[in-house]
């Protein structure tokens, strides 16, 4: 087995370091570690992943893990990665935001070992005198200015940033120094984005208690286009199954490029590395196969979801082309289909028998009738993936799923649903 900095490097999770020498540290069971998570949603995204399953590493090499709830921080919001102001949220939404997001900053710990803390116990009761004094005068203006979540907002003159804001960095820094303080907690970890603040905490640390303590970042998860899985990005994927089924992060892992999948892999899963070059050996011989791409979504699904979803998942993944897809529930119909377009089309027109080939032309799944009955004649045309051969065919209400829904199939891809109104 390898050890931590082993693991960490061959998964290219070491980014930034506060000192060379901490990879050896790492090796070294008995740290206390901890990466923070503000609630600005009621759920955490893939993006946050990468943090907690790194969390978990280290609880699985021997340190304690902290994951810290940021009920205080949220109530500024940083403004890393961000070139707007963040709308403010009130203490009534951040509660609910809260109490929504802790059970997935515990799901993957071992909270016998781990702890679970909120940073609105201690900031809440700060007052501004302490703050300014215990905290403030060990930095410089010039030294936050030049950190750079602030340094790229400085250039937007037309946007700049408000003190709210400009003093995130200095309550992150109170959070690793309380941490060290009250829990022994020796290293932050955190995305690239959050080097600046990182470091300011480590300062403080050493400023005030003349201890030594760590910084690690990792590379941010990133999209194909450079994008962060963020938030306020398009397409995010959460980890609330009520926010994305697990049928669509099954499927948004299904559809990640070759290009991107090993190092998805590496980050977002727990596979053995010998496991993981053998995918990358696959991927690059037999693209087709997708096996990289099968094997991530499997394990993510499987890790946030647990592995009865991953089995419903590549069972209704199977069912879209099969004959299946008529018992399939209708929250996993809906989501198995959810790319396909919809036409609605009264009830009646069923109760009276819709013809394939009318169908076909209403749904734009043919553009004609003519071409409509060659593609019934040529074996093209499915009804609930069951092939029609009969050009004469009519739809009727025997055919509606869950008495509302026809799925109807041009070839191999083309799906469209006829939704009854």
């Amino acid at each position: 087995m390898p050890t931590l900095s082993e693991d960490l490097a061959f998964r290219g999770l070491i980014h930034q370091m506060t000192d060379p020498e901490l990879p050896k540290r790492l090796d070294v069971p008995g740290l206390t570690v901890y990466a923070g998570f503000d609630p600005s949603a009621d759920s955490l995204h893939v993006g946050n992943l990468l943090q907690l399953c790194t969390l978990r590493r280290f609880q699985m090499h021997g340190h304690r893990p902290i994951s810290l709830a940021g009920g205080g921080t949220g109530m500024i919001g940083d403004p890393g990665g961000k070139q707007d102001e963040r709308q403010l949220l009130d203490r009534q939404t951040l509660d609910h935001y809260l109490e929504r997001i802790r059970p997935q900053l515990a799901q993957l710990l071992d909270l016998n070992d781990a702890l679970l803390l909120n940073n609105a116990d201690w900031l809440g009761s700060l007052s501004t005198i302490e703050f300014l004094r215990d905290v403030g005068k060990h930095f410089t203006v010039n030294q936050m200015v030049a950190k750079e979540s602030v340094k790229t907002r400085f250039e937007r003159p037309d946007h700049g940033i408000s003190y709210t804001e400009f003093s995130y960095m200095l309550l992150q820094a109170y959070d690793f120094l309380r941490l060290h303080v009250d829990h022994g907690c020796d290293l932050q970890i955190g995305g690239s984005d959050q080097w600046g603040n990182i470091t300011m905490g480590v300062e403080l640390i050493r400023k005030t208690c003349g201890d030594e303590a760590w910084g690690l970042t990792t590379p941010l998860v990133l999209k194909a286009d450079g994008t962060k899985y963020g938030k306020t990005e398009s397409g995010t994927v959460w980890l609330d199954p009520e926010r994305t089924s697990p049928y669509a992060m099954y499927q948004f892992f299904l559809h990640t490029s070759d290009e991107q999948v090993g190092e998805l892999l590496r980050y977002l899963t727990f596979l053995e590395p010998d496991q993981i070059t053998e995918l990358d050996a696959e991927t690059a011989s037999h693209p087709e196969r997708r096996a990289g791409q099968h094997a991530l979504a499997r394990a993510v699904v499987a890790l946030v979801h647990g592995d009865d979803e991953v089995a419903r998942c590549e069972e209704a993944s199977a069912a879209l082309f099969g004959e299946e897809i008529a018992g399939l529930s209708e929250e996993m119909l809906l989501a198995v289909t959810q790319d396909a377009p919809t036409t609605p089309l009264p009830r009646q027109e069923l109760v009276d028998g819709l013809v394939l080939v009318d169908a076909l032309v209403r749904t734009g799944l043919a553009k004609s009738k003519g071409e409509a009955r060659r593609t019934i004649d040529q074996g093209g045309a499915y009804v609930n993936n069951v092939r029609i051969s009969d050009a004469t065919h009519a739809l009727g209400t025997g055919d509606l799923l869950h008495d509302r829904y026809v799925v109807l199939r041009k070839g191999r891809r083309d799906v469209h649903i006829v939704r009854a109104t």
